[in-house]
């Protein structure tokens, strides 16, 4: 079992940015790939991005790609995700997930472990 916390998100204007982070709770250097989910009111859970347990694979929604970066800091129990040019259709509680031993997936039914949420409200 891994507990996952994230933190960071908030309320922002169009064009704005935010990062936020995903701690958790046992290391996860050699052995858990990596996600972030988000979920719109009203809306079906949709897949953000996804990091493999190394770092060196790295996916992106359609909707994301070229303003959203993620990336690990394994020595810190740490995923982030860099929300840049954030739009009001970005507005959605944000979630990271884990899944141990596995690669870096799109599908949410492959990662057990999930974090809380944490919001992210973009205003226009």
């Amino acid at each position: 079992q891994v507990q996952l916390v994230e933190s960071g998100g908030g309320l922002v204007q169009a064009g704005g940015s935010l990062r936020l982070s995903c701690v958790a709770s046992r290391p996860i250097s050699s052995n858990y790939a990596m996600g972030w989910f988000r979920q719109a009111p009203g809306k079906e859970r949709e897949f953000v991005s996804a990091v493999s347990w190394s770092g060196g694979t790295t996916k992106y929604a359609d909707s994301v790609k070229g303003r959203f970066t993620i990336s690990r800091d394994n020595a810190k129990n740490t995923v982030y995700l860099q929300m840049n040019s954030l739009k009001p259709e970005d507005t959605a509680v944000y979630y990271c997930a884990a899944r141990f031993r596995g690669v870096a997936a799109i599908s949410g039914n492959e990662y057990p472990y999930w974090g809380q949420g944490t919001q992210v409200t973009v205003s226009s």
